[in-house]
Protein backbone atom coordinates (compact mmCIF):
# COMPACT_ATOMS: atom_id res chain seq x y z
CA UNK A 1 0.00 0.00 0.00
CA UNK A 2 2.06 3.50 -1.30
CA UNK A 3 0.31 6.18 0.66
CA UNK A 4 1.25 10.25 0.64
CA UNK A 5 2.78 11.68 3.45
CA UNK A 6 -0.60 13.87 4.44
CA UNK A 7 -2.81 10.63 4.79
CA UNK A 8 0.32 9.03 6.60
CA UNK A 9 -0.45 11.33 9.41
CA UNK A 10 -4.09 11.35 9.81
CA UNK A 11 -4.16 7.66 9.60
CA UNK A 12 -1.23 6.72 11.65
CA UNK A 13 -2.25 4.46 14.46
CA UNK A 14 -4.24 2.53 12.00
CA UNK A 15 -1.08 2.27 9.45
CA UNK A 16 1.02 1.05 12.31
CA UNK A 17 -1.56 -1.84 13.41
CA UNK A 18 -1.26 -2.78 9.67
CA UNK A 19 2.50 -2.91 9.45
CA UNK A 20 2.55 -4.83 12.85
CA UNK A 21 0.42 -6.90 11.04
CA UNK A 22 2.43 -7.71 8.31
CA UNK A 23 1.43 -5.09 5.28
CA UNK A 24 3.42 -3.64 3.20
CA UNK A 25 3.40 0.30 3.67
CA UNK A 26 5.39 2.55 1.97
CA UNK A 27 4.98 6.37 2.51
CA UNK A 28 5.32 8.93 -0.53
CA UNK A 29 5.45 12.45 -1.09
CA UNK A 30 4.37 14.10 -4.27
CA UNK A 31 3.94 9.79 -5.37
CA UNK A 32 7.76 9.63 -4.91
CA UNK A 33 8.44 6.10 -2.53
CA UNK A 34 10.62 7.53 0.61
CA UNK A 35 9.77 5.48 3.14
CA UNK A 36 8.98 1.81 4.26
CA UNK A 37 6.78 1.27 7.33
CA UNK A 38 7.89 -2.31 9.07
CA UNK A 39 7.48 -4.25 12.43
CA UNK A 40 10.43 -3.81 14.59
CA UNK A 41 12.29 -6.87 14.80
CA UNK A 42 14.68 -7.20 18.03
CA UNK A 43 18.35 -7.55 16.68
CA UNK A 44 19.86 -9.24 19.94
CA UNK A 45 18.33 -11.12 22.74
CA UNK A 46 17.70 -8.98 25.71
CA UNK A 47 19.33 -10.39 29.13
CA UNK A 48 17.73 -8.74 32.33
CA UNK A 49 19.41 -8.63 35.94
CA UNK A 50 22.40 -8.99 37.56
CA UNK A 51 24.09 -11.73 35.15
CA UNK A 52 23.26 -10.01 32.03
CA UNK A 53 27.08 -9.26 31.48
CA UNK A 54 28.75 -12.27 32.82
CA UNK A 55 29.47 -15.68 31.64
CA UNK A 56 26.71 -18.07 33.91
CA UNK A 57 28.09 -21.51 32.67
CA UNK A 58 31.12 -19.85 35.11
CA UNK A 59 29.48 -20.28 38.50
CA UNK A 60 28.99 -23.28 40.65
CA UNK A 61 26.71 -25.22 40.42
CA UNK A 62 26.08 -25.59 44.06
CA UNK A 63 25.33 -21.95 45.00
CA UNK A 64 25.54 -22.75 48.77
CA UNK A 65 29.01 -24.66 48.71
CA UNK A 66 31.25 -22.86 51.46
CA UNK A 67 33.70 -20.76 50.52
CA UNK A 68 37.19 -21.76 52.43
CA UNK A 69 39.13 -18.36 52.11
CA UNK A 70 35.56 -16.59 52.79
CA UNK A 71 35.02 -18.41 56.39
CA UNK A 72 38.71 -17.71 57.06
CA UNK A 73 37.59 -14.02 56.76
CA UNK A 74 34.12 -13.93 59.06
CA UNK A 75 35.46 -16.58 61.62
CA UNK A 76 39.32 -15.83 61.79
CA UNK A 77 40.16 -19.83 61.49
CA UNK A 78 38.11 -20.72 63.56
CA UNK A 79 35.63 -23.87 63.29
CA UNK A 80 32.23 -22.92 61.67
CA UNK A 81 29.70 -22.68 64.47
CA UNK A 82 26.53 -22.88 62.72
Amino acid sequence: MIINVSEAKTNLSKLINLAFQGEEIIIAKNNLPLVELVKHEPTSKVVLGLLSSKDVDSYDDDILAEDDELNELFYNGEANLI
